[in-house]
């Protein structure tokens, strides 16, 4: 959906004296078995909802058939709602008495941009609360039977952008903690960054046979998993048909149910 179009919708609402409320709510990757009972109990009483474009349509299903229900979808290297737009949106229509969910895949909380939203709403005066997701991290770990914190291996897990505004990498990244290798990392939305990302923790020091799981449509039956190492991710190029999570670190060598190889290419 096009900014303008969402303009549009916000300027036609209709206001009420009845106050509204804008919930965020997590809808996990995929699988609405996923959601938790206050999601699904929350979307349940939804009036309008405001969903990306990564939400199934199992879950949205589970929307009432009388709720609105408008596409906000932000992907990289794709024609995207604003996110100002969006703000605009959920202001007018809470403003408008209506109850507005917020549906985002994941947790809204990691790399959601719920921090915008919630500080717009907030300048409104808006009652707005967070339901939490399954983010797609621990999905994975789940799916592949791996802790992240396996005790052996690693102390630590941490989640890491893998773009920044310009498609590159973040250039504030540390790398020297990253390349710590008693140290899981999930990198999130690293598809186009993924071979430069190898080659830097490479040069800073991370061993080239630390494992690495690259996984899409997690919490989906369409899932796609591959197993190799770090030197060969340096090598490779990842597809962008679909959304890509990359997991790095010991903790990944225990990762069962390898499936698929179609997520990447030579270089």
């Amino acid at each position: 959906m096009k900014p303008v179009t969402l303009a549009a919708k916000a300027s036609s609402a209709n206001h009420s004296l009845r106050p509204g409320r804008v919930t965020l709510v997590g809808a996990g990757p995929g699988d609405p078995d996923y959601l938790t009972v206050k999601a699904m109990r929350v979307l349940q009483t939804a009036e309008v909802v405001l969903f990306d474009d990564l939400v199934s349509p199992a879950v949205l299903e589970l929307a009432p058939l009388e709720a609105e229900r408008i596409p906000v979808g932000k992907r990289g290297g794709r024609v995207s709602c604003r996110q100002d737009d969006i703000n605009a949106l959920m202001i007018v229509l809470a403003k408008g008495g209506r109850h507005v969910v917020r549906l985002k895949s994941g947790d809204p909380m990691i790399f959601g941009r719920a921090g915008e939203e919630i500080a717009a709403l907030e300048r409104e005066g808006i009652a707005v609360e967070v339901v939490p997701g399954i983010t797609a991290g621990l999905a994975l770990a789940a799916e592949l039977r791996t802790s992240l914190t396996h005790r052996d291996c690693a102390q630590s897990v941490r989640f890491v952008t893998g773009h920044a505004r310009d498609g590159k990498l973040p250039r504030n990244l540390d790398w020297h903690a990253l390349a710590d290798p008693a140290t899981t990392h999930i990198y999130y939305m690293a598809g186009r960054t993924a071979g430069e990302l190898a080659r830097r923790l490479l040069f800073h020091g991370l061993d080239a046979s630390t494992p690495v799981v690259v996984a899409s449509d997690v919490g989906r039956v369409t899932r796609q998993v591959t197993h190799i190492r770090l030197d060969q991710l340096a090598e490779l190029e990842i597809e962008l048909e679909c959304p890509v999570i990359i997991g790095i670190g010991e903790a990944m060598r225990a990762a069962q149910g390898a499936e698929g190889t179609s997520l990447l290419r030579a270089g």
